[in-house]
């Protein structure tokens, strides 16, 4: 899985399709790019046999706590610090069953990698660093985010830094990799809480898919009834129809308390 890489990031080679690419250090040159649309944006692209197919790009997956409890995060804005361009002011909504609360922290970039795709002749690479969000503490059942991310770019022709989604039909597809814990502000307790796009980092227990996302059937019902059943794996009274639209539902526009 990819949030691995936040370890073999450290080594001078990157494995790509069962080859060595050799990395480089990218660190210096990713503070003349604003990258606050890779966590942002609404829609990717990718291509296959030279045809160019966008998408909507789905909203993270995430969950919460030992059973698995699925996680909704969505960042509203990400605006890149001018004063110190590693630097990214995030504002979002985080969810957890119908608990919705506002958040506003930072992600911090500490390192970032590139190396040359010798089979696309395309400049990949990714960024990792550390998050810290504080979430309302005038809503409920509320506390901080906090951990480390990847997030996977590559540069087009034109020298843009855009999401990679270049390997998207791919087996195990993933990108924004955030791995961490959620700690309440009134009891100190921690819980793990990891999310990612199209996968999850940290979550062998309870992803049983293979090309793509899957749920054990011991977690179904912790908030995976939509999910699973907007694909036609019926889980409890949820119709496909029903499901879609929970799915669909953007939970994060203009709630009150």
């Amino acid at each position: 899985m990819k949030h691995l890489l936040i370890i073999i990031a450290f080594f001078a080679v990157f494995t790509v399709k069962g080859q060595e690419e050799e990395t480089y250090d990218f660190s210096q040159e990713i503070k003349n790019y604003d990258i606050s649309d890779l966590w942002t944006i609404k829609e990717i692209n990718y291509e296959f046999e030279g045809d160019t197919t966008i998408i909507e790009r789905a909203e993270p997956l995430g969950y919460i706590g030992d059973n698995y409890q699925r996680f909704y995060i969505h960042f509203i804005s990400a605006i890149q610090n001018p004063t110190n361009r590693i630097e990214y002011f995030i504002y979002g909504k985080t969810r957890v069953k119908t608990n919705i609360c506002p958040f506003q922290g930072m992600i911090k970039i500490k390192e970032a990698k590139a190396y040359v795709n010798s089979y696309t002749d395309t400049k990949q690479g990714f960024v990792t660093g550390e998050y810290e969000f504080f979430e309302d503490s005038d809503f409920k059942g509320t506390g901080t985010l906090s951990g480390t991310f990847i997030t996977n770019f590559y540069i087009d022709n034109s020298g843009k830094i855009r999401y990679d989604a270049l390997e998207f039909i791919a087996d195990g597809f993933e990108n924004n990799q955030f791995e961490g814990i959620w700690t309440s502000y009134k009891s100190k307790d921690s819980k793990k809480c990891n999310w990612g796009d199209f996968r999850i980092p940290d979550s062998s227990e309870l992803d049983c898919g293979a090309g793509e996302f899957g749920v054990v059937d011991e977690y179904q019902a912790n908030g995976w009834e939509s999910y699973l059943s907007a694909f036609g794996i019926k889980v409890g009274d949820l119709t496909v129809e029903k499901a879609r639209e929970l799915e669909n539902e953007k939970w994060w526009l203009d709630r009150k308390k």
